[in-house]
Formats: C-alpha cells, structure tokens, sequence
C-alpha cells in the first residue's frame, strides 16, 4: 500500500510551482525593502556622499585621462560613477547577506529552506529578489546623479540594466557565501569590514588601473584578480553601450562559483543545519 502510494506521487514540480515559489521570495523580499525605509535612504547617502565631497575635493587633482570607454576626457566623478553604482549592490549584497543571518537566528530561514522545492532554487529566488532591490537604488542614485551632471548616453540607462543584473547576482552570491560560514549576528559586521572595503578600494573603482599600476604593481595584480574590478569595469562599458567581453566572463564565473558554494555551504549535511549526534539539528 505504502509502495503504491509513494509511485503515485508526482515527479518534480511544475513551472506554475516554481513561479509560485519565486513569486512569493520576491515578494516577501520587496514588503522587507518598503518597511526598512532607512536602509533605501542609506544606500543612497553612502555614494552621494562620495560623488559630491570626495569627488569635488579631488577633481583637479585627479584628472582622468582619455580610456575606453571614453571617447574624450572626462570629469573625476564622471569616472567614479560606476564604482559607486557597484558600491551600491556591493553593499546591498551584504545587508541581504545580514538578514539571511538574522532568518536563521529567528527560525524564518528554516522554514524556507524546509520546502519540498530545490535548495538551489530557493537561494536564487532569494538572490534573485536581492537583486531587483539594488537595480532599483542604483536608478534612483543615477536620477540623482543627472542633477549633478552626470548624464551618460540615454541608450546607456537601458544597456546598463544587463550589467546591474549579472553584477548583482554576483555580489549577492558571494554574500549569500559568506553568510553561511557566519554562526552568530553580532560577528557579522567585524566580517564585512574585511570583505567590503578591500574589496572597493583595491579595484578600479577610485582610480583607473593604469595610475595603480605606475604606483604599486603589486597592487595593479590584486585589483585585476578581484572580481569587484570587473563588476565595476562591466558597468562602467555598460552605461557607454559597449562590453566589456573579459569583464563578463569574470563576473558570470564568479557568479556560478559563488552561487554553488552557497548552495553547497546551505546543505544541511555541510552547512548552519549540520546533523548532532543523536541525528537532531544543531
């Protein structure tokens, strides 16, 4: 009877399921982004302070020379725009990161991750919802930046979106990574204080690669393996209309990389859920 029973269950899920599925992630993920109206405000502050202080403090010392994928030369916080674009979902990134920790500690993420439905396809719904968040703040951050005269070509805000996505999912998996090998909320800050800004100020986000390189090639070696570079740099070629074909093939690595550790690190035989002795969850 038993046998009978389990032959007549259905194999796998249907697209209506998963839809349901990635429907209800994102969801839950935008109600989050509504209520927490201070983290949308201060993932806007943190870049502009960058674009109107530092960048007007540092114009004529740092003048920008002609480099693809600009055709003339251009203004310090015209080049900077992109790096900040990337610490916008840098940032976004780790914040989704910080409440999949707190989910754990409250019992939520259990209840996710429970669901009969792949563990794979749950951490992407997840990612994925972190994902339409920070292409909204990045946006709102370049409808803002216009007004300071920061106007790349209007077929760039469109050929931009492609580079946002890909990036974000990015920097997202590799939060989602971190996240996983993190027990307890209060050791979470202390961790991204040595993963978010070695990784913003050692790339081409500040300063273009050919000035780090006359100054320290040692340093010009780290910024070209640090995939935060390449985000920058797709971004950066994405607002102008054009690829940059080695930058996307660093990111798209880096994200399946990034994304099946995840995957693997919330396994509940290699992850937070490992099994005690007696067999009960730990």
């Amino acid at each position: 009877m038993t046998s009978s029973i389990i032959r007549s269950r259905p194999l796998g899920f249907s697209l209506a399921q998963y839809a349901i599925c990635l429907k209800g992630i994102v969801w839950r993920e935008g109600l989050r982004f509504l209520h927490q109206r201070g983290r949308f405000v201060s993932a806007l502050v943190r870049p502009l302070v960058w674009l109107f202080i530092f960048a007007a403090g540092f114009r004529q010392i740092l003048g920008v020379s002609i480099i693809p994928p600009y055709e003339t030369y251009i203004l310090y916080e015209v080049y900077i725009t992109p790096g900040l674009i990337a610490m916008i979902q840098l940032f976004n990134g780790m914040q989704s990161s910080l409440s999949m920790v707190y989910d754990r500690e409250m019992g939520n993420m259990r209840t996710l991750l429970v669901s009969p439905l792949p563990r794979w396809y749950l951490l992407f719904c997840k990612l994925l919802a972190g994902t339409a968040v920070s292409v909204l703040q990045v946006y709102a951050f370049l409808l803002i930046a216009w007004f300071w005269d920061i106007e790349p070509p209007l077929i760039g805000y469109l050929t931009v979106l492609p580079a946002l996505v890909v990036s974000g999912l990015m920097l997202g998996a590799l939060g989602m990574l971190i996240s996983s090998g993190i027990k307890q909320l209060e050791n979470f800050a202390g961790i991204m204080n040595f993963v978010i800004f070695p990784m913003f100020f050692a790339s081409s986000a500040l300063y273009p690669l050919w000035r780090v390189r006359e100054g320290s090639p040692m340093l010009y070696d780290v910024c070209q393996f640090n995939p935060f570079t390449h985000a920058v740099e797709l971004i950066r070629f994405a607002l102008y209309g054009q690829v940059n074909w080695m930058s996307l093939a660093v990111v798209g690595g880096c994200t399946a990389m990034f994304m099946i550790g995840a995957a693997l690190a919330y396994d509940p035989s290699r992850g937070f859920a490992r099994r005690g002795p007696a067999g009960g969850e730990t």
